[in-house]
Formats: C-alpha cells, structure tokens, sequence
C-alpha cells in the first residue's frame, strides 16, 4: 500500500466560532482508494501558508510511502531541513498527516486505531465544556462575551452544564493575554478571579471540577499570589499558569500551590513534554493531538507521563477531526483524566462529520468505526471555505497595564 494523493481543506467555522475562526484539514488517499484524515493544528501562519507546509511536507516525504511506516515517516519529517528538533509548526503538520496515516491503517485493517496502539482501556471518556456565550445572555452576547466577565452569570452556566451531566468546566477570568506576557495580577483580577470560583463552587457544590485557565499570563509570584486565592475552593487544576518557554519557573508555581498544574496545548513531541516533566512543573499534561506530534508521538509522551505519575488531559480548540484523533488516544492509555469537548460536539462540528461524536451525560463514548471512528464529510466542508487571512488565535499584541 503507498499514498497516492492528498488534498487539504481550509474550512471556515461559522458564527459563533467555538474552537476557532476556521479548521485545516488534511485528507491523504491510498493507491487502493483508501481515505484517511487528520486535522492540523497550528496558529503561527496565515491558513494558506498553512496549507501550503501540508502540502509541501506531502509530496517531499508522503506521496509513494506505506502509511504503515509512520515511526520512518515522523523522524524524516521530524529531521527535515536539518531541524530536528521541536518546531510547532512542522509538529502541527506532521500530527495531521500522522492522524491521517493511522485513519487508513485502521480502515484497511477493520480496526479502530486504538485496538492498535494498545488496545481499549476506557469504555467511556470523561468530558469537560469551556463555559461559553449564548444567545440568551443578550444582544451583544458573542462580542462581550459576558460569561467571560460576569462571575454571576458564569456560576449560572457552570450550574447549567453540570445539570447537563459535565462532572468538569473550564473559565479564565483573569483577564486578556497579551504578547507581554507573564507579569503581575492586579487585585481587580486577584477578586474578580476569587469571586468566580467561589460562586462557581457555590452553584455546582462537588457535582463538576473546576478548571480554572490563564493562558500563560503570569510570572511565577504573580501565580502563587492567584493561586493563594482559589485554593479555598479546590479546583481541579491550575491551567498553563506561567508562559510556556521556562519550565523551571512553572514548576515553582507547582511547589507552591496544592492545586495540580496542567500545561501543554501549546507544546510539541515528547522532548518537550519531558523538560515538563522532569522539572516538576505539571501533574496533567494537555497535548493538543493537532500539534503535539502525531498519536504514536503522544501515546510515547503519556507513556513517558506514567512513569512521573502525570495524568493525560487531551487539550481541543480546533476542529472535529482532531477531536476524534484525542479520543482514539485517550481510548487506549492507562494515565487518562479528562477529555476537553466543545460543548456537546452538535452543531457544525456534527455536519461536518459522517457520523457524530456520541456524547452521553458528560462521557464521550469511543466509536467502534474502523479508522479515526468518523470521517470529514467534504460536501460540508467544501460548502465552509475560509477565504480570510486571520491567525486562528490571536494574542493581545500590546501590554496589559492597571
């Protein structure tokens, strides 16, 4: 068997925008019609810059090769133009092409991917929402974004989701993130921040964890002085709360603090995953499958986890593709915590799938499907071009000052 053909799709997601302005898919086709897909998660470049590094990555090393050789393909495209070493965007390239190998070897072999690294653990995966607008919050409410803002209104949908069956949320409202980052909480955020997990804890009691975001905002002290304030209230984590590029700061903040600190969205290939690691700075690990390497990549980092005791929480902000290739992982690994969802997987994340993620009460049940357990339907995803230039995430470009 080799690859025969490629195509990428560059697809806009539409209002509201939950997991991102717009999703990059990458499809591959064996010589004996075979499809597989992966999703491609990185937000350095323009989608069309994007879709050009998938392309190019394709014909150099994929095109004419047996997608079973995926640890010979990973180390050629890890190593190429005298890299190796890790590289976000190469890493989100690879992970896509990666997935989408797997997604024909289990097609061509009858068997969902996890029954081939290891096989099913988990029956059912916990999930967890990130607390979102809705319509009824008012007229502005996907501009405002009161929920953001509003620690009443987040402990009214924290209760919501809860009674939904999630047994986990996820907010961050210590404020915007910018380019400056970390530096100091002001004591308007230290209170905003207090008031949001008390209220949240009030309104969910011990039915749902509390995940409690900053997008890498702060430096080590101005952490600890955060995390001083939720402690009282026991969240279950303490999310990337230093900037990523210095594990041993993070790793003061997790000496410091009894709340478990989870990082990773942002980081790629098992290197990266052990500096964590070895310097203490995290008990969860959140690999985004879209960025981090790919699933053989991933299985080896939440194997590399085990022996740290470290916990694997599968990070989502991006399309369905790279939902299903989270699930398949967290399927077949021991160290499993928590699965990120968007909401429920309805939606535009539904149409753009052949068959739909099962999600029942809080738990993501794993499809038995040959393969990835869906595949992209096209005719949707052709109707859902991106024509913009936009990163997929953006960063506040100027300091955050009190």
């Amino acid at each position: 068997m080799k690859i025969a053909e490629f195509e990428t799709f560059v697809v806009g997601n539409p209002p509201p925008h939950f997991g991102g302005r717009y999703f990059i898919f990458v499809k591959l086709v064996s010589d004996d019609g075979i499809v597989g897909y992966g999703e491609v998660y990185t937000a350095t470049f323009g989608p069309t810059v994007v879709a050009a590094m998938i392309e190019d990555v394709c014909q150099r090393f994929v095109v004419d090769q047996d997608p079973h050789h995926i640890e010979r393909l990973w180390r050629r495209v890890y190593g190429s133009g005298y890299t190796l070493r890790p590289d976000v965007s190469l890493g989100s390239v690879l992970s896509g092409i990666e997935a989408a190998c797997w997604d024909i070897v289990g097609k061509a072999h009858g068997k969902p991917v996890y029954e081939l690294l290891g096989g099913q653990v988990h029956e059912r995966l916990r999930s967890y929402t990130y607390l979102y607008p809705k319509a009824s919050d008012g007229p502005d409410a996907f501009n405002e974004g009161r929920v953001y803002y509003d620690a009443d209104l987040a402990a009214e949908r924290a209760a919501e989701e809860a009674a939904r069956g999630f047994t986990a949320v996820k907010f961050d409202p210590a404020g915007p993130y910018t380019v400056y980052d970390g530096r100091m909480p002001t004591l308007e955020a230290l209170d905003r921040s207090e008031r949001f997990v008390r209220l949240m804890r009030e309104a969910v009691g011990t039915s749902a964890d509390l995940l409690f975001g900053t997008h890498g905002q702060f430096t080590a002290a101005g952490a600890l002085r955060l995390a001083r304030r939720l402690e009282p209230y026991d969240p279950l984590w303490f999310e990337e709360p230093t900037p990523p590029e210095n594990v041993h700061e993070m790793a003061k903040v997790a000496r410091g603090t009894s709340i478990p600190v989870a990082t990773g969205e942002r980081l790629t290939t098992k290197y990266e995953f052990h500096r964590v690691l070895e310097a203490g700075a995290a008990a969860i690990l959140q690999p985004a499958l879209g960025r981090s390497g790919g699933l053989l990549e991933t299985k080896k980092v939440a194997a590399i986890a085990e022996a740290y005791y470290a916990q694997i929480a599968p990070h989502l902000y991006c399309g369905p593709i790279e939902a299903l290739v989270n699930i398949q992982l967290a399927t077949c690994i021991p160290n499993f915590l928590i699965l990120e969802s968007i909401q429920d997987f309805s939606g535009f994340y539904a149409e753009l799938l052949s068959t739909p993620i099962q999600w029942e009460d809080g738990y993501v049940i794993p499809s038995s499907e040959p393969g990835i357990g869906a595949s992209l339907n096209e005719d949707v995803a052709r109707a859902h071009p991106y024509t913009g230039e936009q990163l997929h995430l953006e960063m506040n470009p100027d300091p955050e000052l009190p």
